[in-house]
């Protein structure tokens, strides 16, 4: 049975620490990779790493999909991302808002790459290398961060333009979806 994870807020010092590369991928890892995706479907979140559940280890997943804070998601499936690295990326940033589940009811602009060329393994010890572009490539670069020690609040070039989630909606005038 899934498990949904305590995500680490700001004040953990562990959301500061660089994760280190996995070496393994076996049940440990893969139940790991379940609660994640479980975690970010919970909460409503579009992506999730290790780190942000006080697990030190180079793994998050990218879950894009629409939820009441991403409303205009494009719809992915949950895919765990392990020792991931960007290996290309288009010469254009483009500056988007973004939130993060460790910074609850929060919203910053952040520039971000506009195409990524990625390596990751997946959760069966696949190397993969795909192209992502948008939104997908913001949620990976965002949850490369986190394997930084980096957070979303360290990219944002203002902080003066930070915004609560209840400021950052009446902006872009939308309704968040309702659950379903």
């Amino acid at each position: 049975m899934n498990e949904q994870l305590n995500v680490l807020t700001l004040e953990d010092p562990r959301l500061r620490q660089r994760a280190k590369p996995v070496d393994k991928i076996d049940d440990v890892l893969q139940t790991l990779i379940d609660d994640l995706i479980w975690t970010a479907e919970r909460t409503n979140g579009v992506g999730i790493s290790a780190p942000q559940v006080g697990s030190a280890q180079r793994l998050f997943i990218v879950a894009s999909r629409p939820n009441l804070r991403y409303p205009h998601a494009p719809q992915m499936a949950p895919t765990a991302m392990i020792n991931p690295r960007i290996v290309a990326h288009s010469e254009e940033q483009v500056s988007g808002w973004e939130g993060c589940l460790s910074v609850p009811d929060q919203r910053g602009k952040v520039d971000r790459w506009r195409d990524i060329e990625v390596e990751y393994c997946d959760r069966n010890g696949n190397l993969r290398r795909p192209i992502l572009t948008g939104f997908v490539a913001r949620i990976f670069q965002h949850e490369l961060d986190h394997l930084e020690g980096t957070v979303f609040l360290d990219r944002v070039a203002d902080p003066a333009t930070l915004l609560t989630e209840a400021e950052y909606f009446a902006q872009i005038d939308t309704v968040p979806v309702s659950q379903t």
